[in-house]
């Protein structure tokens, strides 16, 4: 099946073998009369002549889109080489010329149609995303109007500079292909040497203060990332791997620091300095300049098509990062299960394809950078050809000194580089927008279902109580619901034991009453109001979770006591002798990331003791003493169910849960059964079946 940018390719090639023959019938008509050259008149009649018979071809041949196409690459294929020789008129045309200007005519159209205006319509979404995103960026760099201004006015200076620079180099190579020095050789020396100290000088102050800006605005926003973080939802944490959220916060943040701060810089260096550079060389010969310029419009061109190709490249390369980093950290960080498991293979099998993946969108990206880089350099080459086949005619007709030119080359050199930097900082600006985009994502995202109320009572009860309360995992949304309809009540200053079989949905009340999730029907009344209208801080004070794992973080046991708030030594220390934990208190040593240098006792241990030094009204137990001895246990249960407060404790030992007041039998997310220890085994019902299987498999085997 033909497509229609075929077709189009097809009457381009067409258009161009028409061209041709019409310019090789001109030149033997030219040959026959006897005829060495043609006047401009003569090439514009021609130019005429060929435009109006290539657009009738056009127009014959397609229609739409198509003919329009067709229609400017038969203007640019008849109107170029004749504009070419007015801005050139000391050159002879020939045929070769017009052949050269049809190839250049030919590729422009292809460059323009491709690069420029191609696809147009379908990016305008795209590209208004990206000024938005980029605008939201620069409101960050407000705080630093003082340092970017003084920024500013040292590029100026410098760029000021490093323009004349050129200009003095060119009058001293004039000075010494004179007949004789002149006398305002020194003076001009003298000057060219200023500049240049001024330059070094001015640059280096630009620089620090634009690298001091990066740091501000990196500081910035990885604090305000870091806070939007920590405010989101427990769900959300599960769906986003530490690894991945960390290499976001790190090299996502610099990445756009970078965008601002050094990009700006460059591009504002670079336009600047083109400008006056422009300014400069159009005085010292316009007809050079006027070849320089084309070089423009081919390098913006190749450089939206170098964009395009590399700015998903950019963005799966940031994910294959942050899944590298988040692969080595899940591995390291779990070394006690991989080796356990022998996974050590496994791991670097992983590792070894998450590299590999890593290594192959690199590999594309260095290519699609490499065939732009040779692509861009070919055409820099065609224009200098050009520019120095053109100066020798100058130089020979007059109108053009050796040191002019010397002066104009000298400009054109930096000129090419700062037209190269801007496309390439624009280019690079554009292709973090995907890496901003992810960034303020993260930025706007409001956790669902964390408002928070006015209330913070100075006293607490702790009466609980679940209404109707339905929940699911939004992991597991398609899965049966964790709770159905579930209803129980807690009474203030009692003990309330969760008991059933594993699945049954124990932990997912803790969890419901923590707020780490919302439930989908129901609620949970907190001494007879929602819990979404107390105040989180307070709720988090005053509802404390000692889980059966508990995480600690990096630092001593006291600095992991008191976390989160100040509580008096003493008061720490009589807790710590009251649950056995006091020789754990006294070591300054660091306990490792997540405790790890702690047994899983030890652990249990200091989150007692961080839960108990402030002295909730409302505890909750989820296995927390599953990893102690009988002794150590006796005692951190007798210290929790001290002093009238509300305890909910989910307990497998159903010799923990006989201390309780009430005991809530849960099966398949629902209350099958509650009641005292005494009523429960009377009924003889789930409880008493769990109770009895137990005991019956801890009853000594009798040899027969």
């Amino acid at each position: 099946m033909v497509t229609s940018s075929t077709m189009t390719s097809l009457y381009g090639v067409l258009l161009l073998l028409l061209d041709s023959l019409l310019t090789a019938a001109f030149w033997t008509v030219l040959l026959v009369v006897g005829g060495s050259g043609c006047g401009a008149v003569d090439q514009w009649s021609l130019a005429g002549l060929k435009c109006v018979t290539l657009v009738l071809v056009a127009c014959a041949l397609a229609d739409g889109r198509r003919r329009a196409v067709l229609c400017r690459l038969a203007a640019l294929l008849c109107l170029l080489p004749p504009l070419l020789d007015f801005l050139s008129p000391d050159l002879t045309p020939d045929p070769g010329t017009w052949l050269l200007g049809a190839a250049c005519s030919a590729f422009s159209c292809v460059v323009w149609e491709a690069g420029l205006s191609g696809g147009q319509s379908g990016q305008k979404k795209e590209d208004l995303d990206a000024g938005r995103l980029l605008a939201r960026v620069l409101q960050h760099v407000r705080v630093d109007f003082l340092f970017l201004s003084s920024a500013f006015v040292f590029l100026i200076l410098a760029v000021g500079c490093d323009t004349v620079i050129p200009l003095y180099q060119g009058k001293v190579m004039d000075i010494l292909t004179g007949p004789q020095l002149d006398s305002d050789f020194l003076s001009t020396v003298a000057l060219l040497v200023f500049f240049s100290l001024g330059s070094c000088v001015l640059t280096g102050l630009r620089a620090g203060v634009f690298m001091c800006s990066h740091a501000r605005l990196n500081k910035r926003l990885k604090l305000l990332l870091f806070g939007t973080l920590l405010r989101q939802e427990v769900h959300f944490f599960q769906d986003n791997n530490a690894g991945d959220l960390s290499s976001r916060l790190h090299s996502d943040v610099n990445k756009m620091g970078l965008t601002v701060a050094l990009n700006a810089n460059a591009v504002l260096r670079s336009t600047v300095k083109t400008a006056l550079m422009l300014a400069l060389m159009w005085r010292l010969s316009w007809r050079l300049t006027a070849l320089a310029c084309i070089e423009i419009p081919l390098m913006a061109a190749l450089q939206k098509r170098h964009i395009a190709c590399t700015k998903e490249l950019t963005e799966r390369k940031q994910d294959c990062l942050a899944a590298v980093e988040a692969l080595a950290g899940q591995s390291l960080g779990g070394i006690r299960t991989v080796r356990s498991f022998n996974g050590e293979r496994d791991e670097t099998r992983r590792h070894r394809e998450a590299l590999h993946e890593l290594r192959g969108v690199r590999r594309q990206a260095a290519v699609y950078n490499a065939v732009f880089v040779l692509v861009r350099r070919l055409g820099s080459l065609a224009i200098k050809t050009a520019m120095l086949l053109h100066a020798r005619t100058l130089i020979a007709g007059g109108h053009l000194s050796i040191g002019s030119l010397l002066s104009f080359l000298l400009f054109r050199k930096p000129m090419s580089h700062n037209l190269k930097e801007i496309l390439f900082c624009c280019g690079d600006t554009l292709s973090t927008v995907g890496v901003i985009s992810k960034v303020f994502s993260y930025l706007d995202r409001t956790p669902p279902g964390r408002e928070e109320g006015p209330l913070a009572p100075q006293r607490l009860r702790g009466s609980l109580v679940f209404q109707d309360v339905t929940f699911r995992y939004p992991s597991r949304a398609q899965d049966q619901p964790a709770l159905k309809a579930l209803s129980m009540e807690l009474q203030a200053g009692k003990v309330t034991a969760l008991v059933g079989p594993s699945g049954s949905g124990k932990t997912t009340c803790l969890s419901l009453l923590k707020r780490f999730y919302e439930p989908e029907c129901g609620r949970i009344l907190l001494d007879g109001e929602p819990l979404q209208h107390y105040r989180r801080r307070y709720l988090h004070e005053k509802v404390v979770l000692v889980e059966q794992s508990p995480v600690l973080l990096c630092g001593s046991v006291r600095s992991n006591v008191e976390y989160g708030m100040t509580c008096d030594p003493r008061q720490v220390r009589e807790v710590a002798i009251k649950v056995g934990a006091c020789d754990l208190l006294d070591s300054d040593a660091d306990v490792g990331e997540g405790g790890r240098r702690l047994s899983e006792g030890e652990k249990q241990r200091v989150a007692v003791v961080r839960a108990l030094v402030r002295d909730p009204p409302v505890i909750l137990l989820d296995e927390a003493t599953s990893q102690l001895d009988g002794q150590a246990q006796e005692a951190v249960l007798r210290e929790v169910l001290r002093g009238g407060r509300t305890v909910l404790m989910v307990a497998h030992r159903l010799s923990s849960a006989e201390r309780a007041d009430r005991i809530v039998f849960m099966e398949d997310g629902a209350v099958v059964e509650e009641g005292t220890h005494l009523q429960l085994m009377a009924r003889r019902g789930r409880y008493h079946r769990l109770r009895e299987e137990l005991f019956s498999d801890l009853l000594p085997v009798q040899d027969s």
